[in-house]
């Protein structure tokens, strides 16, 4: 039996999915929302990416370890299906906000949630490679919030251009 998290491929697949996760579903959600206002818009994108994204990565991460030829044929796959899995998982988890709160207070919500799952991954990447941790986090937590800064202005911009 395999232990997922000693095997190279499923920390790749872990740590690729999440963070594509986070930063492309509060990076849909706060543009969503600051172009529409619209729950069915950030609903739909969310469950959209959590699918069509996460095949998408999949692949993507499945191509890249076929191209290194030090990939073994197991280390591909488990990298592809942990990176689908952990994807669709974290994008998914977006959508629970949505369901459950007003949309203006599940957008910070979601952003919230977002920020903590970036922290979370950075401090253990900081731990494992024994390196500070505050620095880590501050610089994955800082391209996290260029994100959803950058997401809402095109929001606002879509919403002013075309609507």
């Amino acid at each position: 039996m395999i232990n997922l998290m000693d095997h190279k491929g499923a920390r790749t697949g872990v740590f690729f999915g999440a963070t594509s996760g986070v930063i492309t579903t509060i990076g849909l959600i706060v543009g969503l929302y600051s172009g529409t206002r619209s729950l069915v818009a950030v609903l739909g994108g969310i469950l959209v990416i959590a699918v069509a994204d996460a095949m998408s990565d999949a692949l993507g991460i499945h191509l890249a370890q076929e191209a290194d030829p030090d990939s073994t044929h197991e280390h591909v796959w488990i990298a592809t299906v942990s990176t689908f899995l952990t994807k669709l998982f974290v994008a998914a988890s977006f959508a629970l906000p949505l369901l459950w709160l007003p949309l203006s207070v599940a957008v910070f919500v979601s952003v919230g949630w977002g920020l903590v799952v970036i922290a979370a991954l950075s401090a253990w990447l900081a731990r494992v490679q024994q390196a500070a941790t505050l620095p880590v986090v501050a610089e994955h937590v800082g391209i996290a919030i260029a994100v959803v800064g950058i997401s809402h202005f095109i929001g606002v911009w879509v919403n002013a251009a075309f609507a």
